[in-house]
């Protein structure tokens, strides 16, 4: 069967790279859907979003005849096409290079449609422009759409490049944990089923329904992540019960029904985590939620079919290629080092308590002064032609471009813009600005500010502009905004506004889960508190890394919190199900509490090691990528799951359970 799978999987893969698009920028509902849907009803032929065609020269002046009529030729092919609208030459700037040209291109159709018509105007418009000019005039088109395609195409170079680092790495650590390369090719090929099934998945999927490259990506990484640290679970298992004396399928099917309960858990874990970003009113975190259910229904399917399969056909064969340093070393009576330090936490697990609670929170200090941004990545986009036009825009002094919609009563008069206007023209940070109305119901003010539209500055002069037009326009005058500025300023909100909702929905569903999972109710409430702090510990390194250090400075990205939040609580809610699922079966079997905390910790430690490692690593593996909300978001999981499998798992939660005793397993109303 997943043979099968595998085969249609790669087969549906061209179509899935063909039909692949940029992440979503809209917003449902927001004030810049709404002035970009009364544009497109009211002027038409601005159509649903105002893009510039750039054109630039290293010879020619743009007034010189070769440069208008390339210009024009340009202008002639995109007119021609059904999804251009109007095209409106911007006037010459003070300031802006004699060399460049801009006109602005109304742009028809919804997101998706835009984004697909994208690479043949850009195409049309190239091919007229060096046609007509002999390659003296070149042209691009810049806008937020663009610049977003752009990145998806920078995804899928990035991905083969991670791959190619975090796998062989991921081998590596199997090996050495494992100690064979046999038992080593086990996960490995179960990860690889589950990557090959969910890329087949989302290429099926992209026949009904638009898929982005972020969502491709973390559905990957996740596929891989979990792939390889349910397997190894079961692997691990099934060792312990072939070392019993069981045949290779009983030890298969003991090692199933026992970890692969931990495993379901754990997929159900992902799995609500994920559908929390459901809630959240941004369909890009709808991808998401989307990437971390698919990628964990498959992985779940495989670990618990895949694996039990491979582990009883290639039982013979799991010792292959064993290191022969890591065979059994002579009997000795002295217990290992690791196992010495948890007898010494066991007699004092106050002091590590509260020293591992130190450490997080002085690590956690810094995320205080977070600072918290949506910009264009120019370092993933250097040395394109979209860069280089952002660029040659900013300096020009035409970098962001508002559409201001302001609908009035049909058959009335155009408002009176007049005031605003003046002040718009007064203000060193427009450059141009121009006023139009359909004659029935709606006039509109374009507007070209000096400001990179993802910048601070931006952002300020959009207030400002609000207040204007509330102070110099009629009374009562509804005032709608659109273009790059507004709508990055727009998904940054949504996601922040939405990050509550997810939060209480997190912590209300995994609390449920892990209250039905150990019949406790101080054990999920420990876990949410631990996991609140790994949470924030990482928000503090990762301001530390990207913002603090010197050279760096940058924003964190406004969109990751909601990311690392439901990623790293719900692969800290599986390991907490790792080690306290078998901390529990030794409790409810001897009820000698301090017995059964050493126990898990002895049948824990490794497989949380190993799998924390193999995890941090997959995610890792983004820090190699050239978008920086990646390396961003790989960085804070990766430290996120160090800090789980160190000072949470390993010291925090076995001293709070020894403190707690026999309370924490206390379940008000329930008999022993």
């Amino acid at each position: 069967m997943w043979l099968l799978l595998a085969a249609a999987s790669v087969l549906l893969l061209p179509g899935l790279m063909q039909r692949l698009s940029p992440p979503s920028l809209e917003v449902p509902g927001s004030r810049s859907a709404q002035a970009a849907a009364a544009i497109a009803r009211g002027l038409p032929e601005l159509g649903r979003e105002q893009v510039l065609l750039a054109f630039s020269s290293a010879s020619l002046h743009a007034g010189e005849p070769r440069f208008q009529q390339a210009m024009a030729a340009t202008v002639d092919a995109l007119a021609a096409r059904p999804d251009i609208g109007a095209l409106l030459p911007l006037p010459d700037t003070d300031g802006g290079d004699s060399r460049h040209a801009y006109v602005l291109a109304g742009v028809h159709g919804d997101e998706l449609t835009r984004q697909r018509n994208l690479p043949g105007q850009l195409a049309d418009a190239r091919r007229a422009v060096r046609q007509a000019s002999a390659g003296t005039v070149s042209v691009t088109i810049v806008g937020v759409s663009r610049a977003f395609a752009q990145l998806a195409h920078t995804d899928l170079a990035d991905l083969r490049s991670m791959e190619a680092v975090t796998i062989p790495v991921a081998a590596l650590l199997l090996v050495f944990g494992l100690g064979a390369v046999g038992a080593a090719a086990v996960p490995l090929v179960v990860g690889g089923a589950a990557i090959t099934t969910a890329t087949g998945a989302l290429a099926a999927a992209a026949t009904l329904a638009p898929v982005d490259s972020t969502m491709l990506t973390y559905t990957l990484t996740m596929s891989l992540g979990l792939g390889l640290d349910y397997t190894l679970l079961i692997l691990l298992r099934h060792r312990q019960a072939r070392r019993a004396g069981l045949p290779p399928a009983a030890a298969a099917a003991r090692a199933t029904a026992t970890a692969g309960s931990t495993v379901a858990w754990c997929g159900a874990v992902i799995i609500l985590t994920s559908c929390a970003l459901l809630l959240v009113g941004v369909p890009w975190a709808h991808s998401l939620a989307l990437a971390g259910m698919l990628a964990a229904f498959v992985t779940l399917a495989a670990a618990l079919t895949l694996a039990p399969a491979l582990l009883t056909l290639a039982d013979r064969r799991l010792q292959w290629g064993r290191l022969p340093r890591l065979r059994p070393a002579a009997h000795t009576t002295r217990p290992p080092a690791w196992l010495r330090a948890a007898e010494h936490l066991m007699k004092r697990p106050g002091r590590y308590a509260l020293a591992a609670v130190t450490v997080l929170l002085l690590a956690a200090a810094p995320a205080l002064h977070l600072r918290l941004g949506l910009h264009y990545d120019r370092d993933a986009m250097a040395g394109t032609d979209i860069g280089a036009g952002l660029d040659r825009m900013e300096r020009d002094g035409v970098a962001g471009l508002t559409a201001l919609a302001l609908p009035h009563p049909g058959h009335t008069d155009p408002v009176d813009t007049f005031a605003l206007g003046r002040a718009l023209h007064a203000d060193p940070r427009v450059s141009v600005s121009t006023v139009l109305d359909n004659g029935k119901d709606l006039t509109v003010m374009l507007i070209a500010a000096r400001p990179a539209p993802d910048s601070d500055a931006a952002a300020d002069f959009q207030r400002d502009l609000h207040a204007l037009a509330g102070r110099l326009l009629p009374a009562g005058q509804q005032v709608l905004a659109t273009g790059p500025t507004a709508r990055l300023t727009d998904l940054a909100h949504g996601t922040l506004e939405g990050l509550w909702r997810v939060l209480a929905a997190v912590l209300l569903a995994s609390s449920a889960l892990l209250l039905v999972v150990f019949r406790s109710l101080l054990i999920p409430l420990k876990a949410l508190a631990m996991n609140l702090l790994c949470v924030c510990a990482t928000f503090g390194l990762l301001t530390v890394v990207f913002q603090d250090l010197p050279g760096n400075g940058a924003d964190v990205n406004v969109l990751l919190p909601l990311i690392v939040f439901t990623i790293v609580f719900g692969l800290s809610l599986d390991y907490e199900v790792f080690l306290v699922h078998r901390i529990a079966e030794h409790y409810r079997r001897d009820r000698d509490n301090t017995a059964a905390v050493l126990h898990g910790l002895r049948h824990t430690a490794r497989p949380i090691t190993l799998a924390a490692a193999i995890m941090a690593v997959t995610f890792g593996g983004l820090m190699f990528t050239r978008r920086l909300d990646f390396q961003q978001g790989g960085f804070a999981v990766a430290a996120a799951i160090v800090i789980d499998a160190t000072v949470i798992r390993m010291v925090l939660v076995p001293s709070l359970m020894r403190l707690l005793g026999h309370r924490n397993w206390w379940l008000p109303g329930s008999r022993r």
